[in-house]
Parts: structure tokens; C-alpha cells; sequence
């Protein structure tokens, strides 16, 4: 049986009754695709699917993947990865005492047993592992912690897993490993695969040498990875120096899809139709990576003479000349503007919107990270933030590149003194919440705390929503644009850094036209949600073809 769940314009979720089906039915799809698909999220009985409109309809993807045999088991990798794990995690009594168990039971359950990589999320290079012990069935912690090393092993459900990185979570921690799950010095940054095959070594186990050579390994492969991800300013002909680098500035460029296998989400501009026009003013391809800067206070001087464009957010641009009085003018965003040796260009606090992007005849000479030059601040991928004295080269001008002529700025960017209004495309877990919620989703307002970011606008409404089902969610694909209902109540508006995966609930999604509009969207400004369609979630049995719309 599978369910089809719709997520956005162009993404859906595909529902299956257990791990073994989903990984058949991925499998599947990745032995035959289907034209159009772009990308395949896993998850424990779930895939969310983001295909290309223009080459396929949402009917057509009913249509073929209900046909598909999801009875076949997935084949196992022959790779087998060994984690060596010092079994002295904070949570090793807790899960023994739950399982009714000695912590030396747990452990030699943990390592008596093979398991196999059956999707990644949550976090870069951070694996679901399937196939231990049939009494490990162990619940999230009921308060989730703050902080939780990387290394960090742990149990959820039926999975074992290792965090890559230090963040927040709720696994029940057994132990730590020395070995990188994320390492950018690799071909491949994410150790752990699906398919691969893993198998837990206590490291007391272990002789002496052999641990120590372990943990000075994973030191080592840890500090080349936060090596390769620093920023390298080699200097060329010309180049913008940071005076003031703003609240936070980064570079984006339309990020990095295709990289779902590792953990990865795409990021890129918040912004993406603004960076598109700031390259194109300046005659780069629009793919180009930019600045994008939050909040205005973005002070650049140039070295060298320089052309550059600024566009989103509707901010007061100054430039100071390079002469003995210092003259300044005012500039018009959305329009090449030519800064000689020594000019400095001013951003000043967004009037209306609240990124701008700026992009510099040539491009910036940036390396990329996954191919791409985004900065990731969830998964803390890609260049840091920039700060005052970096000096940012520029490549050399392509030949036949042609600088655009100026383009009207938007004139409906949000502002704190309006309510802006999203269209939202329901799914794909509405009907997990109440009649009275749905209603509440779009008739009341919800305002924009300080505590959101790239990763996801953290909204207030005068009323929580409330859940119909009460049922722990299993992790699943989320979508850019996604509205995740945690515990309380208040939604979080999931952007471009958003997680790969998630285990709360997802009322609806913004729909893709207004993904935009949604990063613009200001601190105190009150947001309405306005849902463009019914939620309408199709069943299919083993290779039904039943879709008679393309509203399936």
C-alpha cells in the first residue's frame, strides 16, 4: 500500500508501511528513474520526492511509482564500516534499565549485532541505522539536550545513529566514537552511506596502540575537515575589502542540490529571483555566488575599479569617493554601479525586506564546498561569515559578458506595518492536527520572533495548534517552505538551511512562488497563511494506477 501525501508544487511524499518497502520502492526509483525526479529524501517509511514541473506532472509520478514493486528486498552493500565506541555514554544506564538489561548487556547487544545504513538526515553525514537487537526499541529522551558531542552515539526508536557534528538532540547517548562521520578532506565527506554495512567494536576491546592510533585518526581527519572549509582570499587585479561586515553576510549562490545521499540540504540564497538579477546586472551567469547580507550595515571598499549590484531589500546605498573631501551620493539599488580604486559602498538599514544581495562584475573568486560556494549555517558547510579586513578577490571578466541595464526594484517587499500573506499548499501530515487548528492556521495571525534565521522563521500566534494525533512522528524528508508543528504549538517556518529530516509533524508548506517573499519577511512582522488548495492525500495498492487528476 502507499500513500501519497502533497508537500508543495513540486515535491510530494510517498508513505509506505514499513523500512523494507521504502527501500525497495528507492531502489526502485534509483535502478529506473522516472524523468523529471531531481531528488529522493529517504526516510524510516517515507520518500520525499522534488521532480521538475515543466518535465512532469504530479499525476504522472502517482501514476508510475504505484506501479512499482515494493516486495523486493533491498541488497546490502558489500562495504562494512567498523565504529569503534567507548561505551561511556550519559544515557547507558537509563536505556539499560528501560530494556530491562545490565549496561554490559546493552553493549554487547550493540556490538553482537550488524547494522545497515538505511537513510541519512537530521544532520551532514548523520546515518539511520537499521537492524540491531530486536529488544532495541528505545524512546527519544523526553527533554531533548542542548548540546551533544560530535561522536556521539546513540539509540532512537529501533535506530542506532552517531552525530557528526556537536548540536542539540534527543537520542539516548551509550557512547563515543574517535572516527570523522563528516569529513570534508574525502572524496566522499560522509563515512556512512545507505546500503553500507556497519559494525559497532567496543574499543575495551581494543588494545592499547590500536586506540590511541584510532582517536589521533579521527583528531586528525576532524581538524582537515574545519581547515577546508575556511576562506581563502587569493587576490588578484581587483577586489572588495570588508570595512563593516553587517549583521551577518555570506555567500550564496543557488546552492547545493543532489546531495540528500550525504545529509545534505541544498541552502542557497534566501532570496533566489534577487541574486539572479543582481548577477545578471553585472553580466555574470545567474548561478553565480553573491553576498547576501541581513539586516543592512554591509560596508565594502573596493581595490581596484569594480562594478557591482545590489538588489532585494529596499536599502539606502551611500557612496564615498576616493577624494580629498570625501564626497557622497546616493546610489539606486538594481542597477550596475561603478566604484573606482578606493570607493566605498554603504548599505543602510532595510526600509522594506530584509536581505540584500550584492554581486560584483567577474564573481567572487570563492571556492566551493559540494559544489557549490553557499554557506550552510545549520550544517556548517561552506565559507564562515564574513568579518572586517577580509578581502574578497574577484575572477577575471568572461569575454562577451555584457552588464545589464538597470530593472525596476519589487515594490511589495514585506514590512513590519503590514501582514504578509503566504499561499500554503496543505500536507503533508494536516490531518495530524485538529478541524479547529486547520482554521487556525489561516485565520489567525502569527508574528516573526527574534529568534528566527536561515534556518527557519520561529512564529507566535495568540492560540497554539493542537494535534489530533498524538503519535510520535517517524523522521521524514522536509521540504524549503515547510510549516513544522512542534509541541508547542507555534509553527516554524522551515528555509534554506532547514534539516533534511524531521520528526514533527508538517501542516503545510509555502507554496514554491512565495519561497521569495518568505525570506524577506522582516523580525515583528505578522504573517498570514492562505491555503491555495484542499489537503487530498492518494492511496494506491500494489501497482494501482489509479490518479484521475493531477491534484492526486
Amino acid at each position: 500500500m502507499m500513500r501519497f501525501l502533497p508537500v508543495n508544487l513540486n515535491a510530494l511524499l510517498v508513505e509506505l508501511d514499513n523500512l523494507e518497502q521504502t527501500l525497495a520502492l528507492l531502489a526502485s526509483l534509483k535502478d529506473e528513474p522516472i524523468a523529471g525526479i531531481e531528488e529522493l529524501v529517504p526516510a524510516a517509511r517515507t520518500i520525499l520526492i522534488r521532480w521538475r514541473p515543466t518535465a512532469c506532472s504530479m499525476a504522472d509520478l502517482v501514476r508510475e511509482i504505484g506501479q512499482r514493486d515494493v516486495s523486493a528486498r533491498a541488497q546490502r552493500s558489500a562495504t562494512l564500516i567498523e565504529i569503534p565506541v567507548h561505551y561511556t555514554g550519559e544515557d547507558l544506564a537509563d536505556v539499560a534499565q528501560l530494556l530491562g538489561i545490565t549496561p554490559e548487556e546493552v553493549i554487547r547487544r550493540h556490538t553482537g549485532s550488524e547494522y545497515t545504513v538505511a537513510f541519512t538526515g537530521f544532520a551532514p553525514g548523520f546515518a539511520y541505522l537499521s537492524g540491531g537487537h530486536p529488544s532495541f526499541n528505545v524512546p527519544r529522551r523526553s527533554t531533548p539536550r542542548t548540546r551533544i558531542p560530535a561522536g556521539a552515539v546513540g539509540l532512537a526508536g529501533t535506530f542506532s545513529g552517531i552525530y557528526p557534528q556537536a548540536s542539540p538532540g534527543g537520542w539516548q547517548i551509550i557512547g563515543v566514537t574517535p572516527t570523522a562521520m563528516w569529513d570534508l578532506a574525502r572524496e566522499v565527506p560522509a563515512l556512512l552511506q545507505p546500503g553500507y554495512r556497519v559494525k559497532f567494536i567496543d574499543i575495551a576491546t581494543i588494545s592499547s596502540a590500536q586506540n590511541t592510533k584510532a582517536t589521533e585518526a579521527g583528531s586528525q581527519k576532524f581538524l582537515a575537515s574545519l581547515a577546508s572549509q575556511s576562506l581563502t582570499h587569493v587576490l588578484g587585479d581587483a577586489a572588495l575589502e570588508v570595512q563593516s561586515p553587517g549583521l551577518q553576510t555570506l555567500f550564496q549562490d543557488l546552492g547545493r542540490s543532489g546531495q540528500a545521499g550525504q545529509g545534505v540540504s541544498a541552502s542557497g540564497a534566501m532570496d533566489q529571483t534577487a541574486l539572479k538579477v543582481a548577477n545578471r546586472l553585472v553580466g555574470n551567469a545567474s548561478d553565480s555566488a553573491g553576498l547576501e547580507t541581513a539586516g543592512g550595515g554591509l560596508c565594502l571598499r573596493s581595490r581596484g575599479d569594480t562594478v557591482v549590484a545590489v538588489t532585494g531589500a529596499d536599502v539606502p546605498l551611500t557612496v564615498t569617493v576616493t577624494s580629498a573631501n570625501g564626497h557622497r551620493w546616493q546610489a539606486a539599488r538594481y542597477q550596475p554601479l561603478a566604484l573606482a580604486d578606493g570607493d566605498t559602498l554603504t548599505m543602510g538599514p532595510p526600509q522594506a525586506g530584509l536581505r540584500t544581495y550584492l554581486a560584483v562584475r567577474g564573481g567572487f573568486s570563492v571556492q566551493p564546498v559540494l559544489g557549490s560556494c553557499s554557506t550552510d549555517t545549520l550544517a556548517h558547510i561552506g565559507p564562515p561569515p564574513l568579518v572586517v579586513g577580509d578581502v574578497l578577490a574577484i575572477r577575471p571578466v568572461q569575454h562577451g559578458a555584457v552588464v545589464g541595464l538597470r530593472e525596476e526594484p519589487p515594490t511589495d517587499l514585506p514590512t513590519t506595518q503590514q501582514v504578509v500573506t503566504l499561499d500554503v499548499v496543505l500536507g503533508p501530515r494536516t490531518d495530524w492536527f485538529t478541524a479547529e487548528s486547520l482554521e487556525r492556521l489561516h485565520s489567525q495571525p502569527w508574528q516573526v520572533t527574534p529568534q528566527s534565521n536561515r534556518v527557519g522563521i520561529r512564529l507566535l500566534g495568540e492560540v497554539a495548534l493542537a494535534r489530533a494525533v498524538p503519535d510520535e512522528l517517524p523522521s521524514e524528508g522536509t521540504a524549503w517552505g515547510a510549516i513544522q508543528v512542534p509541541p508547542s504549538g507555534q509553527p516554524v517556518l522551515f528555509l534554506a538551511d532547514h534539516p533534511l529530516t524531521g520528526g514533527y509533524p508538517v501542516i503545510g508548506c509555502v507554496a514554491t512562488y512565495h519561497l521569495d517573499r518568505a525570506g524577506q519577511i522582516p523580525i515583528h512582522a505578522w504573517v498570514r497563511f492562505n491555503p491555495i488548495r484542499d489537503f487530498e492525500p492518494t492511496t494506491t495498492g500494489a501497482r494501482d494506477t489509479a490518479c484521475p487528476t493531477d491534484n492526486c
